[in-house]
């Protein structure tokens, strides 16, 4: 039985521009910006300074406390400054700027031959492993639930719902064994009974080549889910595949569930057994707007304008660039902003894609987002509190459930900008908390 969730919509997905195309490595540009804040919680702190030579591999940054992350340099070059660079949010971060001199002999981490469960989270943190299905939490956290929440599933999630994107599909298709020795890995670490691979039933090529490797691992599973947006929403595969409910305010740890991405496992993978911090990460540049649509493995710290030219660069009706998927990115005021460790991928669409609307601010009562909305709660209301400011009110309507997946927006025939209202009031909402 195929399973799936209440509410959600199905955008076209256009994922047949990339989801051929192998994965290739992006050559490497003449200089990197190193973001110190690509992560949830606390930026790293520099461990260089300007002048300094490093090598590919080498810590550059510092976690600062429990949940921030390291970063590594991708190359070997020279630190040619520290200092605010504009990020895909229009904000300007502390940032490291390295002068390229090639990618030169590579600096990694001890490998342990048998690793035990803290030795694995060790690993991770060391590595700044961080969520790279696009939240970017520090996966060591993740790993190290409070004692008195025990794991007993592990899902991984190779769903992909977003439009556009093929990272994890490519990914499942073309490492599949490396991905099953990170899930391996993830179990090693947190224990459980149960592990399942959630892979949607549009990507039956992911779901063969998994599936051709799973022997040889045990204990892992692949659930086969229904192809509808957000299904990778990480407490809507828990419903579908345990069905227990994160409670309102909740994580999935304390229902017991341990939610890791394809990539991510990939990535600890490579560090528990390989040595090999997280510097790179797999994005797809993609979108009808770019010439030659690719799936590239890209350095942190490239910049967008450099890895368009080498996808052919835009097209000449070009109108939008964004930084991940159309229903959950951030549309870029500027190719001069670098990728980082939550980057899934870079869209770009012509002017007949994003059609000119007048903005509205009246909602016409027809009740699609609420039917659309996958948090169950009322996105017309929380849109309406969010555009006037009116933040306790929407507190009242549950405003922290919301996941932030857009379906209200993609399906409200007014066209309201219900998620940006939305984003907006939550942003107010933390600042007020913190005074």
């Amino acid at each position: 039985m195929v399973r799936t969730f209440e509410g959600g919509v199905h955008p076209y997905y256009y994922k047949e521009l990339v989801r051929d195309k192998n994965i290739i490595k992006a050559e490497i540009p003449s200089r990197l910006v190193m973001v110190l804040s690509q992560h949830v919680g606390a930026p790293s702190n520099p461990l260089v300074k300007v002048k300094d030579k490093v090598k590919r591999g080498q810590k550059i940054a510092e976690a600062q406390g429990f949940v921030s992350a390291n970063l590594h340099s991708p190359v070997e070059g020279t630190v040619v400054a520290i200092k605010p660079s504009f990020v895909c949010s229009g904000a300007k971060n502390p940032s490291i700027v390295i002068e390229v001199e090639g990618l030169g002999e590579e600096e990694r981490m001890e490998v342990k031959e048998n690793p035990t469960p803290q030795e694995i989270k060790d690993a991770v943190k060391e590595a700044g492993i961080v969520g790279l299905g696009g939240a970017a939490f520090p996966t060591h956290v993740k790993l190290s639930p409070p004692p008195e929440c025990p794991i007993d599933t592990i899902i991984i999630n190779g769903c992909e719902c977003e439009p556009y994107l093929s990272v994890d599909f490519r990914i499942m298709v073309e490492y599949p064994r490396e991905v099953l020795e990170g899930v391996q890995l993830i179990k090693e670490a947190v224990g459980g009974n149960r592990t399942v691979i959630a892979i949607e039933d549009n990507k039956p090529e992911a779901v063969e080549a998994i599936k051709r490797e799973i022997s040889n691992f045990d204990g892992i599973e692949v659930s086969v889910l229904h192809t509808k947006y957000p299904q990778g929403s990480e407490k809507h595969l828990i419903k579908v595949i345990t069905g227990r409910e994160v409670p309102s305010g909740g994580l999935p740890f304390h229902v017991g569930v341990l939610v890791q991405n394809v990539q991510t496992a990939l990535a600890i993978k490579r560090a528990v057994k390989d040595g090999i911090p997280l510097y790179e990460r797999v994005i797809s540049v993609t979108g009808q707007a770019i010439r030659s649509p690719r799936n590239f493995i890209v350095p942190v710290g490239m910049l967008a304008s450099d890895i368009l030219e080498q996808a052919g660069g835009l097209k000449q009706n070009a109108a939008k660039v964004i930084f991940g998927g159309p229903m959950t990115g951030m549309a870029i005021g500027s190719l001069d902003v670098p990728v980082m460790k939550g980057t899934s991928g870079i869209v770009a669409l012509p002017k007949d894609a994003v059609e000119p609307y007048p903005e509205t601010d009246v909602c016409i009562r027809c009740g699609r987002c609420i039917e659309a909305c996958p948090a169950r709660i009322m996105p017309n209301h929380l849109g309406t509190f969010g555009r006037l400011g009116m933040v306790e009110r929407a507190l009242d309507y549950n405003l922290m459930d919301c996941i932030e997946c857009g379906a209200c927006a993609y399906i409200c025939p007014a066209r309201r900008n219900l998620l940006q209202y939305i984003r907006y009031a939550k942003a107010k909402s933390r600042e007020l908390s913190k005074k």
